[in-house]
């Protein structure tokens, strides 16, 4: 019974450790990347492997979309950022941008 509860203890131990390296912090519902220069941060995501930014280009433009949750769906084309399919302007060098529970904010660099 002890060995049972040491290696379910070292299990835990070992998926909250590397749930929260690096740029994640699954446990908290938090993942980051940088989506063609600009660091974006979606909250209220708990999946254990979050995929990576992709990138496409359309004719002369690059088109960066990130989609970590279900429910968040980042592009940005040309610049301009749509969040789950609502625009929410031109982002200037730099800028962040937090998707915090549906609510879309940029900070401005």
């Amino acid at each position: 019974m002890n060995r049972i509860l040491m290696v379910a203890a070292e299990s835990l131990a070992f998926f909250a450790l590397s749930a929260c390296g690096g740029h994640n912090n699954r446990l908290l519902g938090r993942v980051h990347e940088t989506v063609g220069g600009h660091l974006v941060m979606v909250t209220d995501c708990y999946r254990i492997v979050a995929p990576r930014p992709e990138t496409f280009v359309e004719g002369s433009k690059t088109i960066y979309r990130y989609t970590p949750c279900r429910d968040a769906d980042v592009v940005i084309r040309d610049e301009n950022l749509i969040v789950n399919g609502r625009a929410y302007g031109r982002l200037n060098d730099a800028d962040a941008v937090l998707v915090d529970h549906g609510i879309v904010s940029v900070q401005r660099k």
